[in-house]
């Protein structure tokens, strides 16, 4: 499965919503939902910055290794 961005799971506990997400690290909702639905190929440490900022958590908080299914 590779690397899941949790995402969704942060912002349900910070109580935060796209378009306030989106406002707070000055991204479009188009690229947050993109990384929020899982479907991002790749994220920019500044990117991974913003978030942690905006939702006071670590990158561990927001990325989790799934390992593939044999």
């Amino acid at each position: 499965m590779g690397i899941i961005i949790n995402l969704d799971v942060m912002m349900a506990r910070r109580k935060k919503s796209l378009t306030d997400l989106s406002a707070e690290v000055d991204l479009t909702l188009a690229n947050l939902s993109i990384l929020k639905n899982n479907k991002a190929k790749a994220i920019r440490f500044t990117t991974l910055d913003a978030l942690c900022r905006a939702l006071d958590c670590q990158p561990g908080d927001l990325l989790e290794y799934v390992p593939d299914e044999p």
